[in-house]
């Protein structure tokens, strides 16, 4: 449990959202300049709990993303920096690398177009595999072709989050949990942020406030044409006398046009290996289970309009996502393509995340992260997968754009 005293003194920097990227956030500007005046304030009663606390614990190395983008730059930078960190810390990681399979003769040339993204990355060593070298290291993987990527790893993010938010607190940084913001108002110096337990003044809101992130930037900013959608992805676990099937990570080649990456196979830092997830719109922000329902945040989905033009365009891509949801047989097949000696009966109930996907009015899921300034705060409005291996590399940026400030 943390800090929960209210605390009248004016903050230079209040920070919304507890999680791994306001931690970050924090980190950076106290080890930048410690004598700033700065509060996180988080909703729930602990930190990190929501895409931080439901993160399936990937080191991402960067191949993903197009060159030159926020999530290339941040991810990359990120990495190194997040490697440094736990080695400081002491925090288990491994680097235990990655394969991406193409299944099909269609995917190959997508492969070979990753493996040209990593590589103008800056990633090193990448390793094309056919068939059989696939199988040394992944013996019961099925592929046409495969790409190594060596700098993939496994960590805890809920300790990395939580030995950012040590640092924080070590340096003066005030936590606040259990308050929930609800309006953020002009003052002659700044803003007074608002929550349901009482007031605090600051001269500059940062908003990473994740699943939230919209609604607390619409607090601050007059004109935001993006909502976040929220997407649920649910997991299996291997049982424990078949995760001999799966030695490290087995991802899919993703495809291009939407901004998942399918359902994949990850062996867990603390032990046993999860498949999935699917993606399917959550019926609230912090749905977890297919029973959540916020009817109020439901309606502000379907009405959006660049909701409307996703679904339209991937309506096909959506059903048979959906159809896996309810489907443990179907779920089973998307993961025989990969592995074809899994069974349903080999595959128990895992956890689920939530992913906030930004979606502009235009029917764009933002493939980028998204940082916006106004005159009274900082929103990260777009930061969901590779943001917590890039937390630290986007703390720097946003703490760069806060001291501008100061």
């Amino acid at each position: 449990m943390w800090n929960q005293q209210i605390h009248t003194l004016k903050h230079d920097i209040i920070i919304i959202g507890g999680g791994i990227v306001g931690l970050a956030t924090a980190f950076q500007l106290k080890n930048k300049k410690n004598r700033l005046r700065l509060a996180i304030i988080e909703k729930e009663n602990d930190l990190a709990t929501h895409q931080t606390g439901h993160n399936s614990g990937v080191i991402h190395s960067g191949l993903y993303y197009k060159p030159g983008s926020l999530k290339a730059q941040n991810c990359i930078k990120g990495y190194h920096m997040l490697l440094d960190f736990c080695n400081r810390e002491e925090i288990p990681y491994e680097r235990c690398g990655k394969i991406v399979v193409a299944t099909s003769e269609r995917e190959i040339p997508l492969l070979k177009k990753l493996e040209e993204r990593g590589r103008k990355n800056g990633l090193i060593n990448l390793k094309n595999l056919g068939p059989e070298e696939l199988k040394a290291y992944e013996p019961h993987v099925n592929g046409m072709g495969g790409l190594f990527v060596p700098q993939t790893g496994i960590v805890d993010y809920r300790q990395v989050a939580r030995k950012y938010a040590e640092k924080v607190k070590a340096k003066d940084g005030e936590i606040i949990t259990g308050e929930r913001v609800v309006n953020i108002k002009t003052t002659a110096n700044g803003s007074e942020v608002v929550t349901d337990k009482g007031n605090h003044e600051a001269t500059l809101v940062v908003n990473c406030a994740g699943l939230y992130s919209d609604k607390i930037a619409r607090l601050v900013k007059d004109k935001l044409d993006l909502k976040i959608i929220p997407f649920r992805g649910e997991y299996y676990r291997l049982k424990k006398e078949k995760e001999y099937l799966v030695k490290n990570l087995i991802y899919p080649v993703p495809d291009p046009a939407f901004p998942f990456l399918g359902v994949h196979f990850t062996r867990m830092i603390s032990g046993g290996i999860e498949a999935g997830p699917n993606a399917v719109l959550a019926f609230r922000r912090e749905g977890y289970k297919k029973s959540d329902i916020k009817l109020s945040e439901l309606t502000e989905t379907l009405a959006w309009p660049g909701f409307q033009k996703v679904a339209l365009k991937y309506w096909q891509t959506g059903m048979g996502e959906l159809y896996r949801s309810f489907s443990k047989a179907a779920f089973t097949k998307a993961l025989q393509k990969l592995l074809p000696e899994i069974r349903k009966d080999d595959l128990e109930p895992g956890g689920a995340g939530v992913r906030a996907q930004a979606c502009d009015r235009n029917g764009s899921l933002l493939d980028d992260f998204l940082i916006l300034e106004d005159r009274k705060a900082i929103s990260v409005c777009n930061a969901p997968s590779p943001a917590a291996t890039s937390s630290l590399a986007i703390g720097d940026t946003v703490s760069d754009l806060v001291l501008k400030r100061f």
